[in-house]
């Protein structure tokens, strides 16, 4: 019973710890392991209008033959714009995009190929942790927004797929 107790006490320095961490390095959560014991200390990040921001950056490379209408699209109407371009899988974290598992490796995948739904795009490594971006549904990768080895942040698009 006391050991529960000091275990506890021990917890609970290490997540205030961790907040700190989150707090001076405006991360947005972050994972320590120490034998069984695993805490992941996140922080809820609200964006109301990046998200938009972000759909709307490459949809002008998407669209480019419609290049004079999207302009003037894309202040009124900015759901619009991703609608025609396709669904965007974005980052959940901050930390670094791989398109394949080791650099000998071949990519996850390639625009054009078909995916189903579980199936895994690339990997976003944070805090020496590897974190699977699988797809949301079954469909078509039109493109891939970021390089290997490229720093992402929370919310980015990194795949767009298509039905």
């Amino acid at each position: 019973m006391a050991d529960d107790k000091k275990h506890a006490e021990i917890d609970a320095a290490l997540v205030r710890q961790l907040a700190e961490i989150l707090n001076e390095t405006d991360l947005t959560e972050v994972e320590v392991e120490r034998g069984e014991l695993r805490i992941r200390v996140a922080r809820e990040v609200t964006v109301n209008a990046a998200p938009v921001q972000y759909a709307a950056a490459p949809a002008p490379v998407a669209a480019a033959p419609a290049a004079a209408a999207a302009p003037a699209a894309m202040p009124s109407d900015p759901a619009t714009i991703v609608a025609r371009a396709g669904e965007e899988v974005k980052s959940p974290m901050v930390g670094t995009a791989y398109l394949q598992a080791s650099p000998e490796a071949p990519a996850f995948v390639q625009p054009g190929d078909k995916v189903k739904k579980g199936q895994t795009l690339l990997i976003v490594e944070a805090m020496k942790t590897m974190n699977p971006i699988q797809a949301p549904r079954d469909g078509v990768v039109a493109e891939i927004l970021v390089g290997d080895a490229q720093p992402v942040e929370f919310g980015e698009p990194l795949v767009l797929l298509e039905a």
